[in-house]
């Protein structure tokens, strides 16, 4: 990470916590507000930027852009010295041993191309997706990219001697990359630009707009994150809009209601800051990219001038929040995860952004060999769902059962070869082996923990929590309303569990 040159001096502030939603936001509404390009161009020097993004990686079409806003959960500055105690008491933050590296923000901002409307999508931070990179991980929580790939990278690093705020920037550098790379594997979107956010981001564009109004469905009250506060809309401090967009716990729907608490902060932020007028008076400005320089990272070459036609969707309210789905809730190793439909999330994120919903995958061979189907996940139902799944596309029905234990996977015996690759690419692309040991025709499948069937096969079944016995009752589903299943309007101040 570095700066870019000839940047003037920030003003000291007693606050060092990151401001980067103060950047993000700031740097969308000055782009719209027509001030000249030789005072923007002064005004924006100086900004931390990240040589993380791969420049050669796939773009956007036809002059869109997809902007990746990444909430880092961290007590460090950007040298990875810890925050004042004074500050972490302002927010609720505990003693600066909490948090981590975790991504608790991962917001995707799709600008169409020829201006309309703006739309961005949350990806829930407990998703558990595919990671690459990372020692030892295949799967993980897509919050923990970031804080495993800095970990990992920084071992290297220290025994090549590196210390202090060259290994922090380092790891990093290292902790962007992998979150850039996992979300774009995990969606299947171009990432064009992004910018970081730090914990206190949301205190310091609070405090910095003289407090945000913000509206609740439902008084709430928690220990945890200090969010106390009655139903209606009301203006909150810098400390109060950090406790509301931290709490999950008492809601009803925990994590995913954070998220409508996230996007309805940045929309009525953003309404502030249009109508304020702060951007008329110079001092204000002033004071609002001075603590832009203090902490914010964006992505290195963002051309901001070129930026700014674009921009005026997001600063003019057009702009809509949505979440992206989740199947269910499990335990894996311990930890509480979101299941997701990879092919579903990533139609979702295509509609939401206006683009055509990718088509499920359609075999050009029709199968004939005959399907064992062998279910370790602990879920009830889940070996028949998959037989009856396949049975459309020729595959007849062996013998189904529950083991104890497994890894998903597809054996097959002599002259089935083809037909257990096309289970394997209906199923999700599990991996393919041959087993002498089968008959002629057969095809044995494994369903390992983890395992869900695809969207596009149709129905999961009642599912049973890993382990619990039979006739447990089923993990709770995800909510058809409100966080994931609906939209926040970001043109004004909505209303939030």
């Amino acid at each position: 990470m570095h700066r870019q040159p000839n940047s003037p001096p920030a003003r000291r502030r007693a606050r060092t916590a990151g401001r980067v939603a103060v950047g993000l936001v700031s740097l969308l509404v000055l782009t719209a507000t027509g001030i000249a390009s030789t005072m923007m161009t002064s005004l924006l020097t100086g900004l931390h930027t990240s040589d993380a993004l791969d420049a050669g990686g796939p773009k956007s079409a036809d002059g869109a852009l997809n902007i990746l806003l990444i909430g880092l959960d961290s007590r460090k500055d950007q040298d990875g010295n810890q925050l004042p105690k004074e500050i972490l008491d302002q927010l609720h933050a505990g003693n600066g041993t909490e948090g981590g590296y975790n991504t608790n923000t991962l917001i995707l901002i799709h600008l169409p191309a020829g201006g309309g409307r703006a739309s961005a999508v949350s990806i829930p931070r407990d998703d558990y997706v595919a990671v690459k990179g990372i020692p030892g991980y295949t799967r993980a929580k897509i919050k923990e990219a970031y804080g495993l790939a800095k970990y990992f990278a920084e071992q290297g690093l220290a025994k090549q001697g590196i210390t202090g705020a060259e290994l922090e920037t380092k790891g990093r550098e290292a902790g962007r990359k992998e979150t850039l790379d996992t979300v774009r594997d995990f969606l299947d979107l171009p990432i064009d630009r992004f910018a970081e956010v730090n914990l206190a981001g949301f205190y310091d564009l609070a405090t910095a707009l003289g407090g945000v109004e913000v509206c609740l469905n439902h008084p709430v009250h928690d220990d945890y994150s200090g969010a106390d506060f009655p139903a209606g809309h009301q203006t909150l401090d810098g400390s109060q809009a950090l406790s509301f967009v931290r709490q999950r716990h008492g809601l009803d729907n925990g994590d995913l209601d954070r998220t409508h608490r996230q996007q309805a902060f940045l929309a009525s932020a953003t309404h502030k800051l249009r109508d304020a007028g702060t951007f008329t008076d110079l001092g204000k400005l002033q004071d609002l990219i001075d603590t832009a320089r203090k902490d914010v990272v964006v992505s290195a070459g963002w051309d901001v001038l070129s930026f700014a036609q674009q921009a005026q969707s997001l600063t003019g309210g057009n702009l809509e929040f949505s979440t992206l789905p989740v199947e269910g809730f499990e335990k894996v190793n311990g930890q509480e995860v979101n299941k997701v439909d990879v092919a579903k999330v990533r139609a979702a994120a295509r509609t939401a952004f206006g683009l055509t919903p990718p088509a499920p995958p359609i075999p050009e061979v029709r199968a004939s060999s005959t399907i064992d189907v062998r279910n370790t996940t602990g879920r009830t139902g889940l070996a028949a769902d998959v037989a009856q799944a396949l049975a459309p596309f020729g595959f007849r029905t062996g013998d189904v059962r529950n083991l104890a234990a497994g890894t998903s996977s597809i054996a097959y015996g002599p002259g089935a070869k083809d037909d257990a690759g096309t289970a394997a690419s209906l199923l999700g692309g599990l991996p393919v082996g041959q087993d002498s040991h089968l008959p002629r025709g057969r095809v044995q499948i494994t369903l390992g923990t983890g395992f869900t069937l695809p969207a596009a096969l149709g129905p999961h079944g009642a599912d049973t929590p890993p382990g619990a016995p039979a006739g447990s009752p089923a993990p709770p589903s995800p909510p058809s309303a409100g966080a994931p299943g609906g939209t926040v309007d970001g043109g004004g101040i909505p209303c939030v569990n």
